[in-house]
């Protein structure tokens, strides 16, 4: 079933602005669209204020005339296409709808695949057919589309579309105020280091606001946007984001040490290199944070209830001994914001797993659904593999503004969460950097 019909005359120079209105209405009609429920016809040129000071009238004359769609129709018209699309997808978004059909101009194809790579996710799901454009703004729609020779984007082009979607990207409004960086003071100043909350970014849709950090095939926040909010962190954090590594994250217990062949994924990240930033996410899970200031190394690790079982924190520990030749007794360790033991409950074979390590790890072990502490379940397993007790920090160290390791069910306004906002969650990070 279609649900929003897209259909962009960008081809069509803007003298003809009555002639393409009148066949947007002809394609309608050619592709059944009277009955569409929402109908975005689009124009995307730098003669924008022509255009926008004509069609209103010229579409209320039309509609006096000729059959409309009987549902939502707009015309957007604007020199930015990615202000255009990203339009859009708010409203499409705000409807819950996935369903798009594009009907576009052969040469036009190409441009709008590039844009939807970037601002939308595999949720979408979209379909083409063919505009073709003659003479002086003539307009025909070919059905079925015939084999039509494929092209490719000029390198110029190119250029000109990220530019577009950076530009326009970037002068978006943060929501929910500004950024925030919860600091550790375990950490010594050697070392860039924080962890955020959820405000400051762009990012709209109500589990993922607003500083998103992680884009995923089976949520609605696109590539784009979580760029422009790690830009936005970079800026006011102080990193350089062309340096900023993200663990790929596998719920296991596999670490990557920059410099060596990258694995397909990895739940950590170790490095000595100076100036390079390595961030592990969590929304729930822990992101854990590892210095030694005495070799000038440093580490991230996403520890999940699966992880942490997997003992991923210290096969973080063992690779920077490995590696770097750190000694467990200089590591310091810090977990950030994560679900607590207030909020976490598994299932009773897993939460057998976690007495195996500490019974004070469980509570309510005779519940069908335990409650499980990931922090001291983890503390428990560094304090084994040698790191000193006055060298982790899991909520009793603070940083100028608040805790570090709060419960992100708990604190809605600073945190994102999977517990408490479902599928379509957003994802906050731990991050570390030597400094220069």
């Amino acid at each position: 079933m279609m649900e929003v019909v897209l259909v962009d005359f960008s081809d069509v120079h803007y003298n003809y602005i009555q002639k393409w209105l009148c066949s947007a209405v002809d394609v309608m009609s050619m592709c059944n669209l009277i009955e569409c429920p929402y109908v975005f016809i689009t124009y995307s040129q730098r003669n924008t204020d022509i255009v926008n000071n004509d069609f209103q009238s010229y579409l209320y004359q039309l509609s006096e005339h000729v059959e409309m769609p009987k549902g939502n129709v707009e015309v957007l018209v604007q020199s930015s296409f990615a202000g255009i699309l990203y339009t859009i997808k708010q409203k499409i978004d705000k409807w819950s709808l996935s369903i798009i059909k594009v009907i576009v101009s052969t040469e036009r194809r190409a441009i709008l695949e590039l844009y939807i790579e970037q601002l939308f996710t595999a949720i979408y799901k979209f379909t083409f057919e063919t505009l073709v454009i003659e003479g002086e703004g003539e307009i025909k729609l070919q059905l079925p589309v015939p084999t039509i020779k494929q092209h490719f984007l000029l390198s110029q082009q190119t250029a000109d579309i990220w530019k577009d979607i950076w530009a326009f990207l970037a002068q978006l409004k943060g929501v929910m105020g500004r950024i925030v960086i919860l600091k550790s003071l375990l950490i010594p100043d050697l070392f860039l280091h924080g962890f955020t909350t959820r405000t400051g970014g762009i990012s709209y849709l109500p589990g993922l606001s607003s500083l998103n950090l992680f884009s995923s095939l089976k949520r609605r926040d696109p590539k784009a946007v979580v760029t422009e909010n790690v830009r936005r962190l970079s800026t006011c954090a102080g990193f350089n984001p062309k340096t900023f590594y993200l663990a790929k994250v596998s719920h296991g217990n596999t670490i990557w040490t920059l410099g060596k062949s990258e694995p397909n994924n990895y739940d950590g990240i170790v490095t000595n290199w100076k100036s390079v930033t390595i961030a592990a996410p969590g929304a729930d899970c822990i992101p854990l944070l590892f210095a030694d200031p005495v070799q000038q190394v440093c580490g991230v690790a996403h520890a999940g209830w699966k992880g942490t079982l997997a003992g991923v924190a210290m096969a973080t520990v063992n690779v920077m001994m490995t590696e770097f030749g750190c000694s467990e007794k200089n590591i310091l360790v810090v977990m950030g914001p994560c679900v607590g033991p207030c909020c976490f409950t598994l299932h009773q074979e897993a939460a057998r797993e976690f007495i195996k390590i500490d019974t004070s790890c469980v509570k309510g072990i005779n519940a069908s659904s335990p409650l499980i502490d990931l922090r001291r379940a983890t503390r428990v397993l560094l304090e084994r593999g040698g790191i000193l007790s006055e060298n982790i920090s899991d909520g009793s160290t603070g940083s100028k503004c608040t805790e570090v390791t709060l419960c992100t069910v708990c604190h809605p306004d600073m945190f994102f969460s999977y517990s408490r906002d479902g599928r379509n969650f957003g994802t906050q990070i731990g991050f570390i950097s030597v400094r220069d």
